[in-house]
């Protein structure tokens, strides 16, 4: 049985202390969360954070990187997955939108938008997840224009439209979800989606 390297080990911490934090920073917000939290969910020192994590911001900014890279993997992944330009859509749609207004995804990523206003880190953090989303949407409406499938003379801008509607939408969905349920949710973003590329909403029912 081959023995784990020093590297190996430490990596494998690195990854158990982001996990550990992303749960500490869903159940108490970035901005409440604290190392001794974080080293207390898992039984560890302080000093054992520290050594992987010089501070908190670090450490707070590698665990939304992570995350950003963990979504950003499977966002490609559908947009480059099969189907027709229309099912690739529909994917990347219900992928955005949350589960429920629990989602631990869209939990996170609300909270650091609060927080990106006054920490320029995890603000360029979220414009990396902004352009990720931004670059799979226009993918797909471009490559559907291409192939016949859609009508959209600048898919870049489309993109632009729907994300931005999304975003508003999911605000007030995980704030109040008996204003707007999940499926009423999901209506909207197609019906937006099927303007922009030129279609009728039912195709993609």
């Amino acid at each position: 049985m081959r023995r784990t390297s020093r590297a190996e080990q430490a990596d494998q911490r690195r990854a158990e202390l982001l996990e550990a934090t992303r749960k500490v920073v869903l159940e108490r917000g970035l901005a409440n969360t604290r190392i001794a939290d974080i080293a207390k969910s898992i039984n560890v020192s302080g000093g054992l954070i520290h050594y992987h994590f010089a501070t908190k911001e670090e450490l707070i900014t590698a665990m939304l990187r992570a995350t950003l890279d963990i979504e950003g993997a499977r966002l490609a992944e559908l947009v480059a997955g099969p189907g027709t330009a229309i099912d690739r859509l529909d994917r990347v749609l219900r992928y955005y939108i949350p589960e429920s207004r629990s989602d631990q995804s869209w939990l996170l990523w609300i909270d650091a938008w609060n927080t990106a206003l006054r920490e320029p880190t995890v603000s360029e953090i979220m414009l990396d997840l902004e352009s990720a989303w931004l670059a799979a949407l226009t993918q797909v409406l471009a490559e559907g224009t291409e192939s016949g499938e859609f009508s959209c003379a600048d898919p870049a801008a489309s993109a632009e439209r729907i994300d931005a509607m999304l975003d508003g939408l999911i605000i007030r969905y995980t704030l109040h979800p008996a204003v707007l349920t999940r499926s009423r949710l999901l209506d909207h973003a197609r019906t937006a989606a099927a303007r922009e590329a030129g279609i009728e909403p039912t195709a993609f029912t």
